[in-house]
Protein backbone atom coordinates (compact mmCIF):
# COMPACT_ATOMS: atom_id res chain seq x y z
CA UNK A 1 0.00 0.00 0.00
CA UNK A 2 3.07 2.37 0.96
CA UNK A 3 4.47 1.74 -2.46
CA UNK A 4 1.46 2.35 -4.25
CA UNK A 5 0.93 5.69 -2.37
CA UNK A 6 4.49 6.58 -2.98
CA UNK A 7 3.86 5.83 -6.62
CA UNK A 8 0.71 7.73 -7.10
CA UNK A 9 1.50 10.89 -5.18
CA UNK A 10 5.19 10.88 -7.22
CA UNK A 11 3.26 10.75 -10.50
CA UNK A 12 0.66 13.87 -9.13
CA UNK A 13 3.56 15.78 -8.47
CA UNK A 14 4.81 15.24 -11.78
CA UNK A 15 1.39 16.62 -13.23
CA UNK A 16 1.30 19.50 -11.36
CA UNK A 17 4.76 20.45 -11.91
CA UNK A 18 4.24 20.45 -15.60
CA UNK A 19 1.58 23.38 -14.64
CA UNK A 20 3.78 25.05 -12.54
CA UNK A 21 2.17 24.79 -9.36
CA UNK A 22 4.56 22.55 -7.19
CA UNK A 23 7.94 23.83 -5.27
CA UNK A 24 8.56 19.94 -5.21
CA UNK A 25 11.94 18.95 -6.57
CA UNK A 26 13.48 15.24 -7.17
CA UNK A 27 14.72 15.50 -3.32
CA UNK A 28 11.77 14.57 -2.24
CA UNK A 29 11.68 11.12 -4.03
CA UNK A 30 15.01 10.16 -2.94
CA UNK A 31 13.58 11.43 0.94
CA UNK A 32 10.08 8.90 0.00
CA UNK A 33 12.25 6.04 -0.96
CA UNK A 34 14.04 6.14 1.94
CA UNK A 35 10.93 6.08 3.98
CA UNK A 36 9.65 2.98 2.47
CA UNK A 37 12.83 1.14 3.12
CA UNK A 38 12.76 2.47 6.91
CA UNK A 39 8.93 1.26 6.97
CA UNK A 40 9.80 -1.79 5.84
CA UNK A 41 13.06 -2.18 8.00
CA UNK A 42 10.65 -1.66 11.39
CA UNK A 43 7.87 -3.43 9.70
CA UNK A 44 5.25 -0.61 10.48
CA UNK A 45 1.82 -1.55 9.88
CA UNK A 46 0.01 0.78 7.34
CA UNK A 47 -2.81 2.65 10.27
CA UNK A 48 0.71 3.53 11.78
CA UNK A 49 2.62 4.41 9.25
CA UNK A 50 1.46 8.64 9.24
CA UNK A 51 1.27 9.43 12.79
CA UNK A 52 3.93 11.96 14.94
CA UNK A 53 6.00 9.13 16.50
CA UNK A 54 6.48 7.68 13.16
CA UNK A 55 7.70 11.15 11.65
CA UNK A 56 9.96 11.44 14.70
CA UNK A 57 11.33 8.19 14.56
CA UNK A 58 12.26 8.69 10.76
CA UNK A 59 13.34 12.21 11.47
CA UNK A 60 16.38 10.92 13.86
CA UNK A 61 16.93 7.66 11.01
CA UNK A 62 17.11 9.56 7.88
CA UNK A 63 20.07 11.78 6.79
CA UNK A 64 17.73 13.96 4.73
CA UNK A 65 17.18 17.78 5.99
CA UNK A 66 13.62 17.54 5.06
CA UNK A 67 11.97 14.48 5.82
CA UNK A 68 9.54 15.67 8.12
CA UNK A 69 8.28 17.94 5.39
CA UNK A 70 7.87 15.32 2.63
CA UNK A 71 6.41 12.84 5.23
CA UNK A 72 3.59 15.79 5.76
CA UNK A 73 2.90 16.20 2.41
CA UNK A 74 2.71 12.79 1.09
CA UNK A 75 -0.07 12.38 4.20
CA UNK A 76 -1.59 15.67 3.10
CA UNK A 77 -2.07 14.24 -0.68
CA UNK A 78 -3.30 10.82 0.74
CA UNK A 79 -5.67 12.57 2.98
CA UNK A 80 -7.29 14.67 -0.26
CA UNK A 81 -7.59 11.37 -1.93
CA UNK A 82 -9.36 9.52 1.15
CA UNK A 83 -7.34 7.07 1.61
CA UNK A 84 -5.98 7.83 5.49
CA UNK A 85 -8.14 9.47 8.13
CA UNK A 86 -5.96 12.73 8.77
CA UNK A 87 -2.79 14.19 7.43
CA UNK A 88 -0.13 14.32 9.85
CA UNK A 89 -0.24 17.24 11.95
CA UNK A 90 2.65 18.95 13.69
CA UNK A 91 0.76 20.73 17.09
CA UNK A 92 2.58 24.17 17.71
CA UNK A 93 3.95 24.89 20.99
CA UNK A 94 1.24 26.00 23.65
CA UNK A 95 2.21 29.08 25.92
CA UNK A 96 0.22 27.86 29.32
CA UNK A 97 -0.29 30.86 31.16
CA UNK A 98 -1.98 31.11 34.81
CA UNK A 99 -5.89 30.49 35.04
CA UNK A 100 -7.03 34.32 34.41
CA UNK A 101 -4.99 34.61 31.15
CA UNK A 102 -6.68 31.52 29.94
CA UNK A 103 -10.19 32.40 30.73
CA UNK A 104 -9.20 36.27 29.19
CA UNK A 105 -8.15 34.39 26.51
CA UNK A 106 -11.52 32.11 26.30
CA UNK A 107 -13.40 35.09 26.48
CA UNK A 108 -12.03 36.66 23.49
CA UNK A 109 -12.61 33.70 21.64
CA UNK A 110 -16.44 33.26 22.28
CA UNK A 111 -17.75 36.76 23.10
CA UNK A 112 -15.78 39.17 20.22
CA UNK A 113 -14.53 35.99 17.84
CA UNK A 114 -11.51 36.72 17.41
CA UNK A 115 -9.38 34.74 15.08
CA UNK A 116 -6.54 32.11 16.06
CA UNK A 117 -3.95 34.61 14.52
CA UNK A 118 -4.83 37.77 16.73
CA UNK A 119 -5.11 35.24 19.99
CA UNK A 120 -1.84 33.71 19.32
CA UNK A 121 -0.76 37.48 19.41
CA UNK A 122 -2.32 37.99 22.63
CA UNK A 123 -1.00 35.08 24.20
CA UNK A 124 2.42 35.79 23.47
CA UNK A 125 1.99 39.02 24.71
CA UNK A 126 0.28 38.14 27.76
CA UNK A 127 3.44 35.77 28.35
CA UNK A 128 5.75 38.18 28.51
CA UNK A 129 3.35 40.12 31.05
CA UNK A 130 3.31 37.22 33.44
CA UNK A 131 7.06 37.11 33.19
CA UNK A 132 7.39 40.32 34.04
CA UNK A 133 5.10 40.37 36.80
CA UNK A 134 6.73 37.43 38.61
CA UNK A 135 10.15 38.81 38.06
CA UNK A 136 8.76 41.64 39.49
CA UNK A 137 7.08 39.98 42.36
CA UNK A 138 3.83 42.27 41.38
CA UNK A 139 0.42 40.89 42.02
CA UNK A 140 -2.48 41.48 39.63
CA UNK A 141 -4.77 43.25 42.29
CA UNK A 142 -1.71 45.16 43.06
CA UNK A 143 -0.74 47.03 39.68
CA UNK A 144 0.24 50.28 38.69
CA UNK A 145 -0.06 51.80 35.89
CA UNK A 146 3.95 53.06 36.77
CA UNK A 147 3.91 48.88 36.11
CA UNK A 148 2.60 49.23 32.69
CA UNK A 149 4.85 51.79 31.89
CA UNK A 150 7.53 49.78 32.83
CA UNK A 151 6.52 47.09 31.04
CA UNK A 152 6.20 48.66 27.94
CA UNK A 153 9.62 50.40 27.93
CA UNK A 154 11.43 47.33 27.75
CA UNK A 155 10.31 46.69 24.00
CA UNK A 156 12.35 47.98 21.23
CA UNK A 157 10.01 47.34 18.18
CA UNK A 158 8.06 49.93 16.16
CA UNK A 159 5.46 52.34 16.88
CA UNK A 160 3.49 50.50 15.01
CA UNK A 161 3.89 47.14 16.44
CA UNK A 162 4.01 48.71 20.43
CA UNK A 163 0.58 50.01 19.33
CA UNK A 164 -0.58 46.40 19.06
CA UNK A 165 1.06 45.29 22.01
CA UNK A 166 -0.66 48.34 24.31
CA UNK A 167 -4.06 47.01 22.49
CA UNK A 168 -3.26 43.46 23.79
CA UNK A 169 -2.87 44.69 26.98
CA UNK A 170 -5.21 47.39 27.55
CA UNK A 171 -8.11 44.52 26.42
CA UNK A 172 -6.91 42.09 29.30
CA UNK A 173 -6.52 45.21 32.20
CA UNK A 174 -10.33 46.09 31.05
CA UNK A 175 -11.41 42.22 31.69
CA UNK A 176 -9.54 42.23 34.78
CA UNK A 177 -11.32 45.23 36.16
CA UNK A 178 -14.83 45.04 34.11
CA UNK A 179 -15.36 41.16 34.57
CA UNK A 180 -13.62 40.20 37.32
CA UNK A 181 -13.31 42.91 39.54
CA UNK A 182 -9.58 41.93 39.83
CA UNK A 183 -8.72 45.75 39.74
CA UNK A 184 -9.95 48.72 41.69
CA UNK A 185 -9.26 51.02 38.81
CA UNK A 186 -9.67 50.79 35.02
CA UNK A 187 -6.15 51.23 33.86
CA UNK A 188 -6.96 50.51 30.08
CA UNK A 189 -7.29 54.13 29.28
CA UNK A 190 -3.95 54.94 31.15
CA UNK A 191 -1.96 52.95 29.18
CA UNK A 192 -1.34 55.45 25.96
CA UNK A 193 1.88 55.53 24.08
CA UNK A 194 4.13 59.13 23.70
CA UNK A 195 2.03 61.38 21.71
CA UNK A 196 3.73 61.79 18.26
CA UNK A 197 4.33 64.92 16.89
CA UNK A 198 4.52 66.50 13.25
CA UNK A 199 3.44 62.95 12.07
CA UNK A 200 1.28 63.10 8.49
CA UNK A 201 -2.00 61.34 8.90
CA UNK A 202 -3.88 61.08 5.34
CA UNK A 203 -7.19 59.39 6.10
CA UNK A 204 -6.44 55.82 5.68
CA UNK A 205 -8.57 54.96 2.14
CA UNK A 206 -7.67 54.12 -1.63
CA UNK A 207 -9.49 57.80 -3.57
CA UNK A 208 -10.69 57.33 -7.04
CA UNK A 209 -7.63 56.77 -9.70
CA UNK A 210 -6.00 54.77 -7.02
CA UNK A 211 -8.78 52.23 -6.81
CA UNK A 212 -7.98 51.98 -11.00
CA UNK A 213 -4.13 51.62 -10.56
CA UNK A 214 -4.80 48.60 -7.87
CA UNK A 215 -7.37 47.01 -10.59
CA UNK A 216 -5.72 47.58 -13.12
CA UNK A 217 -2.45 46.05 -11.94
CA UNK A 218 -3.84 42.89 -10.96
CA UNK A 219 -2.94 39.85 -12.94
CA UNK A 220 -4.50 36.78 -13.20
CA UNK A 221 -0.86 34.90 -14.39
CA UNK A 222 -0.42 32.71 -11.56
CA UNK A 223 -2.57 30.59 -9.10
CA UNK A 224 -1.77 33.00 -5.88
CA UNK A 225 -3.08 35.45 -7.99
CA UNK A 226 -6.73 34.34 -9.51
CA UNK A 227 -6.58 33.91 -5.54
CA UNK A 228 -5.35 37.20 -4.62
CA UNK A 229 -7.63 38.83 -7.17
CA UNK A 230 -10.80 37.51 -5.64
CA UNK A 231 -9.67 38.16 -2.38
CA UNK A 232 -9.23 41.96 -3.38
CA UNK A 233 -12.86 42.33 -4.71
CA UNK A 234 -14.37 40.70 -1.75
CA UNK A 235 -12.84 43.47 0.73
CA UNK A 236 -13.44 46.29 -1.92
CA UNK A 237 -17.55 45.35 -3.13
CA UNK A 238 -18.05 43.98 0.52
CA UNK A 239 -16.22 45.97 2.84
CA UNK A 240 -15.01 41.77 4.85
CA UNK A 241 -12.39 41.91 7.52
CA UNK A 242 -9.42 39.43 6.44
CA UNK A 243 -10.41 36.59 9.19
CA UNK A 244 -13.71 37.22 7.53
CA UNK A 245 -12.36 36.37 4.25
CA UNK A 246 -10.49 33.70 5.54
CA UNK A 247 -13.87 31.67 7.59
CA UNK A 248 -15.78 31.99 4.17
CA UNK A 249 -16.98 27.87 3.05
CA UNK A 250 -18.43 26.83 -0.34
CA UNK A 251 -21.62 26.57 1.55
CA UNK A 252 -21.45 30.54 2.62
CA UNK A 253 -22.03 31.06 -1.47
CA UNK A 254 -25.04 31.12 -2.95
CA UNK A 255 -24.05 31.48 -6.81
CA UNK A 256 -27.77 31.26 -8.49
CA UNK A 257 -28.77 34.04 -5.68
CA UNK A 258 -25.57 35.77 -5.66
CA UNK A 259 -25.29 35.90 -2.25
CA UNK A 260 -22.70 35.48 0.53
CA UNK A 261 -23.60 34.64 4.47
CA UNK A 262 -21.61 35.67 7.27
CA UNK A 263 -22.23 33.33 9.91
CA UNK A 264 -19.01 34.33 12.08
CA UNK A 265 -18.51 38.17 12.44
CA UNK A 266 -17.24 40.28 15.13
CA UNK A 267 -19.60 40.58 17.96
CA UNK A 268 -22.07 37.35 16.97
CA UNK A 269 -23.61 39.53 14.27
CA UNK A 270 -24.26 37.63 10.94
CA UNK A 271 -25.49 38.90 8.11
CA UNK A 272 -26.60 38.14 4.10
CA UNK A 273 -24.75 40.47 1.36
CA UNK A 274 -25.52 40.26 -2.32
CA UNK A 275 -22.47 39.84 -4.36
CA UNK A 276 -21.55 42.00 -7.13
CA UNK A 277 -21.67 40.32 -10.72
CA UNK A 278 -17.55 41.05 -11.04
CA UNK A 279 -17.00 39.98 -7.31
CA UNK A 280 -18.87 36.44 -8.20
CA UNK A 281 -16.95 35.72 -11.11
CA UNK A 282 -13.76 36.45 -9.46
CA UNK A 283 -14.65 33.64 -6.84
CA UNK A 284 -16.08 31.25 -9.67
CA UNK A 285 -12.60 31.13 -11.16
CA UNK A 286 -10.33 31.09 -8.54
CA UNK A 287 -13.11 27.98 -7.22
CA UNK A 288 -12.78 26.46 -10.62
CA UNK A 289 -9.59 26.57 -11.93
CA UNK A 290 -7.13 26.73 -8.91
CA UNK A 291 -8.68 25.61 -5.31
CA UNK A 292 -7.60 22.56 -4.87
CA UNK A 293 -9.53 19.72 -4.74
CA UNK A 294 -10.26 18.79 -0.69
CA UNK A 295 -12.70 17.87 1.54
CA UNK A 296 -12.23 21.06 3.53
CA UNK A 297 -15.07 23.08 2.68
CA UNK A 298 -13.52 26.48 3.51
CA UNK A 299 -13.47 28.80 0.03
CA UNK A 300 -9.78 30.14 0.27
CA UNK A 301 -7.30 27.12 0.66
CA UNK A 302 -3.39 27.21 0.87
CA UNK A 303 -1.30 25.59 -2.55
CA UNK A 304 0.50 22.91 -0.76
CA UNK A 305 -0.06 19.83 0.81
CA UNK A 306 -2.23 19.33 3.31
CA UNK A 307 -4.84 21.68 2.08
CA UNK A 308 -5.80 24.06 5.00
CA UNK A 309 -7.63 27.42 5.26
CA UNK A 310 -5.43 30.37 4.68
CA UNK A 311 -5.09 32.29 7.97
CA UNK A 312 -5.93 36.10 8.37
CA UNK A 313 -2.41 36.81 7.91
CA UNK A 314 -2.25 35.39 4.19
CA UNK A 315 -4.98 37.47 3.26
CA UNK A 316 -3.15 40.56 4.62
CA UNK A 317 -0.29 39.82 3.24
CA UNK A 318 -1.42 38.89 -0.67
CA UNK A 319 -3.79 41.98 -0.40
CA UNK A 320 -1.01 44.03 0.81
CA UNK A 321 1.72 42.69 -1.67
CA UNK A 322 -0.80 43.55 -4.60
CA UNK A 323 -1.13 46.92 -3.38
CA UNK A 324 2.64 47.32 -3.30
CA UNK A 325 2.95 46.20 -7.36
CA UNK A 326 0.45 48.67 -8.01
CA UNK A 327 2.86 51.18 -6.38
CA UNK A 328 0.46 51.93 -3.27
CA UNK A 329 1.75 52.71 -0.17
CA UNK A 330 -1.58 51.19 1.56
CA UNK A 331 -2.92 48.07 3.58
CA UNK A 332 -5.67 45.74 2.96
CA UNK A 333 -7.61 47.67 5.76
CA UNK A 334 -7.64 50.70 3.56
CA UNK A 335 -9.76 48.57 0.84
CA UNK A 336 -12.38 47.99 4.01
CA UNK A 337 -12.34 51.88 4.63
CA UNK A 338 -12.55 52.52 0.99
CA UNK A 339 -15.97 50.56 1.28
CA UNK A 340 -17.22 52.49 4.33
CA UNK A 341 -16.20 55.91 2.18
CA UNK A 342 -18.07 54.58 -0.54
CA UNK A 343 -21.14 54.03 1.27
CA UNK A 344 -21.06 57.10 2.56
CA UNK A 345 -20.52 59.02 -1.18
CA UNK A 346 -23.84 57.33 -2.52
CA UNK A 347 -25.76 58.78 0.93
CA UNK A 348 -26.23 55.76 3.18
CA UNK A 349 -26.25 56.91 6.65
CA UNK A 350 -24.34 55.96 9.57
CA UNK A 351 -25.82 53.29 11.06
CA UNK A 352 -26.44 51.87 7.56
CA UNK A 353 -22.35 51.65 7.36
CA UNK A 354 -22.20 50.15 10.83
CA UNK A 355 -24.48 47.32 9.99
CA UNK A 356 -23.12 46.89 6.71
CA UNK A 357 -18.93 46.91 8.34
CA UNK A 358 -20.62 44.51 11.13
CA UNK A 359 -19.58 46.98 13.93
CA UNK A 360 -21.35 46.75 17.79
CA UNK A 361 -21.59 49.91 18.11
CA UNK A 362 -21.57 53.32 16.11
CA UNK A 363 -17.86 54.96 17.45
CA UNK A 364 -16.47 51.83 15.86
CA UNK A 365 -17.93 53.09 12.40
CA UNK A 366 -16.90 56.81 12.82
CA UNK A 367 -13.57 55.88 12.84
CA UNK A 368 -13.62 54.21 9.82
CA UNK A 369 -15.03 57.67 7.64
CA UNK A 370 -13.49 61.04 7.43
CA UNK A 371 -14.53 64.23 6.43
CA UNK A 372 -16.20 63.78 3.01
CA UNK A 373 -13.79 66.23 1.04
CA UNK A 374 -15.13 65.36 -2.62
CA UNK A 375 -19.09 66.50 -1.12
CA UNK A 376 -17.19 69.36 0.87
CA UNK A 377 -15.16 70.65 -2.30
CA UNK A 378 -18.00 70.79 -4.46
CA UNK A 379 -20.44 72.69 -2.29
CA UNK A 380 -17.78 75.39 -1.40
CA UNK A 381 -15.54 75.52 -4.26
CA UNK A 382 -17.47 74.07 -6.74
CA UNK A 383 -14.30 72.19 -7.91
CA UNK A 384 -13.82 67.87 -8.64
CA UNK A 385 -12.02 66.21 -6.37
Amino acid sequence: MLVEAIGDYLQWVKSVEEHGRSPHTIRYTQILNDFLLFAISKDIVWKDIFIIDTLEEFRKYSGFKNASRALIVLSGYLFSQGRIDKPIEIPKPKIDLPDIYEHYLLYQGQSLQLGGDHLGQARGMLACFHRYLEKHNIKLSNLKIEHLDEFMAGFKVAHSTLKTYRSHLRGFLKYLYREQGILQKDLAPLLVGPPLFAQSKPPKFLRPQEVKKLFANLTLSTPADIRTYAMVYLVYTLGLRPVEISRITLDDISFQKGELRLRERKGKNPITLPIAEDTLKAIAAYALKVRATSPCRHLFLTFHLPYRPVSSATVIHSISKAMKAAGLHSSSYWLRHTYAQSLLHIGRSIYEIKEMLGHDNIQSSQRYISIHTELMRKVLFDEEL
